[in-house]
């Protein structure tokens, strides 16, 4: 019989489930000090997170589908997103000439202040980090990027730019396990990218 990870007399023997909580955990820090940002402006979570998004990332991601499937949402969720970053005058809609129902998103001058001050809401969660040792952070990022490939290979998480689901990688078992074949070279583990801008993903090689 399965035991649920929050079940306390189960978690205390079990450091899965201790890993698991510790995660949950950490997911609620980001939303606190997501809210934290959310407030100062009159913005919701998801608006911060698009403005963010559009700030660091390229056009041809700038539309409604992309970022559809970037945050996991329905496209009539994120279009409404835009409409209300619109209104408060935050992004412009650059229609696309050959088809009038797309449209490429752009930040306004007030927009990117905006984006720029709260794209450090994470600022407090590298002070932990920092203090780990080299060794420490390296497994820890390592740890990280295969709990995220599994989630993006059974449905949960959608759209991955990481190394680990790019057409580009190669993994061995020999001193140099991480290699780029686009880059041609080999990779360390502190060198492996969450969200690259180069990325292919493995299942458009193979047509999925």
């Amino acid at each position: 019989m399965k035991k649920s990870d929050f079940d306390i007399r189960h978690q205390h023997k079990s450091t899965q489930s201790k890993i698991v909580a510790s995660l949950e955990r950490i997911s609620q820090a980001f939303r606190v000090l997501l809210w934290q940002e959310c407030k100062e402006h009159a913005l919701s979570p998801i608006q911060v997170q698009v403005l963010i998004f559009l700030l660091h990332h390229s056009e041809a991601m700038r539309k409604v589908s992309y970022l559809a499937d970037e945050f996991n949402m329905t496209r009539a969720t994120i279009s409404d997103t835009v409409k209300s970053l619109e209104l408060k005058e935050l992004i412009t809609k650059e229609t696309e000439q050959t088809d009038s129902r797309s449209y490429t998103i752009h930040l306004t001058e007030k927009g990117k202040a905006i984006a720029k001050q709260n794209a450090f809401f994470t600022q407090e969660l590298h002070v932990p980090i920092v203090e780990l040792p080299e060794r420490d952070r390296e497994q820890l990022l390592l740890s990280l990027f295969k709990i995220i490939k599994h989630l993006n290979q059974t449905g949960v998480i959608t759209i991955q730019r990481m190394c680990m689901t790019c057409m580009h990688y190669q993994n061995s078992k020999g001193a140099n396990a991480h290699y780029c074949k686009l880059l041609n070279t080999p990779l360390k583990n502190a060198d492996l990218r969450i969200d690259c801008p180069e990325h292919e993903s493995i299942h458009s090689s193979i047509g999925l």
